[in-house]
């Protein structure tokens, strides 16, 4: 896949290195990023601060990096979460046609509501951490997820292995796992990745109005809505971070597409 696909490649080595980032974030951050300083506040990059400092005199470079722990965290939390919710109920509706319309009826309500807007509601009546953060966004996240693996349950349950399972006696709850969860691995390996790239945009627009990750806690959407007061002047403050953000957002997009082309048969022949 990589040898063929240069964007893919390109995409996954900038991956990599954000994930380097977010696990070295303290060693690499030059400055503490909590670290303020009066006599610096406000300045535009220079060699002591490459990405130059905010209203407080800290550090901005110091703080996209530790930040990038906070959104690679969020991402993936929210990525296994939603996936995991998903599957579940994606299995249960496709399986079992009793529960089919009751749950289908549900995730047709969620799914009525865009998936910002229903975890901004939820963060809304919770107080702003990370687990909240993760908790919202699977839960937003979550019926597109279902309803993907309900239609391949739907189209691989009556199988002939399936039906020859069945006749054999083996339980509802083996045939699920073993039978019908694996065609499933594909499409949901593809959505995985644009949960992925999804999440960290939604915890920085969560955190950019205040329903986020705490002020305390350095994170992109913290450090561009503390910018946003001075971007006419210090566009620095908010252009750095933006610029990551879209960075890293954009390598999970390039790795997702080039496993879609990967696994989608239709893609080979093309």
């Amino acid at each position: 896949m990589l040898r063929h696909n240069r964007a893919a490649a390109i995409g996954l080595v900038i991956l990599i290195l954000f994930v380097l980032v977010a696990i070295f974030a303290d060693l690499i951050a030059p400055y503490p990023p909590s670290a303020a300083n009066s006599i610096d506040r406000l300045q535009g990059p220079s060699t002591a601060h490459w990405f130059g400092t905010d209203q407080h005199g800290r550090d901005v470079l110091s703080r996209v990096v530790v930040g990038t722990r906070s959104s690679i965290i969020v991402g993936f939390g929210a990525t296994v979460a939603t996936l995991l919710l998903g599957t579940v109920i994606g299995l249960l509706s496709g399986y079992f046609r009793v529960l089919d319309w009751v749950l289908m009826r549900i995730i047709d309500g969620l799914m009525a509501i865009p998936a910002i807007l229903l975890a901004i509601a939820l963060m809304a009546i919770s107080r702003p951490s990370l687990f909240n953060v993760i908790v919202a966004i699977a839960i937003a996240d979550s019926p597109r997820t279902a309803r993907l693996v309900r239609s391949i349950v739907m189209s691989t349950r009556g199988a002939l292995h399936v039906d020859a399972a069945r006749l054999a006696g083996i339980g509802h709850v083996k045939i699920m796992l073993k039978h019908l969860l694996p065609g499933t691995f594909g499409a949901l390996a593809v959505k995985g990745t644009y949960v992925f790239a999804s999440a960290i945009i939604v915890e920085a627009v969560l955190s950019f109005l205040g329903l986020g990750l705490p002020p305390t806690v350095p994170s992109w959407g913290n450090i561009i809505a503390e910018g946003r007061l001075y971007f006419q002047i210090y566009p620095h403050m908010v252009l750095f971070p933006a610029v990551i953000l879209s960075v890293l957002v954009l390598s999970i997009n390039m790795v997702g597409d080039a496993l879609r082309d990967l696994l989608d048969p239709r893609m080979k022949w093309e």
